[in-house]
């Protein structure tokens, strides 16, 4: 999944990047917020990060105009101003949660959590795909009931295939996404890796779920 946290301070922002990433999520991160609308424009987010206080365009007028162009991503205000009045504001402006500074990072994940099981409206909690059940809430990945272990980017690159299933996923949308940045022609990274997750997923089954789609890319399908 991939996060695009909008936030002045430095350090909270770095901060709040390092503990994401450590999630296996793949994390930009903007201090501008005419910067910082400018990307959610053009990227496709899982979700985004917002501050309220931005130099060049406050975080409310960041959210305004994202709503506007009908980008229905789900936004996390962050914010120093605890006052009830403020949250409303937040939350009439298109905000999904809203948390005050300061904040337990355990709670920001927590909520980071929710607002992407809930993500857009088709997208499901659980994700399953024929016996391949992928649960996003505990991590959990089985397949005909015989529980896989992954390691931190296996999982997000099976979670990325199971959310666009049926779809032709491109080695550089693979990459933006799984990896957070730009896709390298010379390197065979995704490759592998999906290579790693077809030997613990579709090795010795008789249907295979992840599928080469010449010249393209990938596709994780049932038939």
């Amino acid at each position: 999944m991939r996060v695009l946290v909008i936030e002045d301070e430095t350090k909270v922002g770095s901060f709040i990047k390092r503990a994401l990433e450590e999630e296996s999520y793949a994390v930009d991160f903007c201090e501008d917020g005419a910067k910082g609308l400018e990307m959610a424009l053009a990227i496709n987010y899982d979700l985004l990060v917002v501050d309220v206080m931005l130099p060049s365009m406050s975080g409310l007028d960041v959210l305004k105009n994202i709503r506007r162009e009908r980008i229905h991503t789900p936004v996390l205000i962050l914010s120093a101003q605890s006052q009830i009045d403020q949250r409303v504001k937040g939350l009439d402006a298109g905000a999904d949660d809203y948390l005050t500074k300061p904040f337990a990072i355990d709670e920001l994940l927590a909520r980071v959590r929710a607002l992407l099981r809930r993500g857009a409206s088709e997208s499901p909690g659980i994700l399953q795909v024929d016996d391949l059940i992928l649960n996003p809430a505990t991590r959990d990945v089985t397949r005909g009931g015989q529980r896989i272990d992954l390691t931190l980017k296996e999982y997000a690159l099976l979670e990325y295939l199971m959310r666009h299933t049926g779809r032709v996923l491109t080695r550089p949308m693979i990459s933006e996404h799984v990896w957070n940045q730009d896709f390298d022609t010379f390197t065979n990274v995704i490759d592998v890796y999906v290579n790693y997750l077809r030997n613990k997923i579709d090795r010795g089954r008789s249907k295979k779920l992840i599928h080469t789609i010449r010249g393209s890319g990938y596709m994780l399908k049932a038939d």
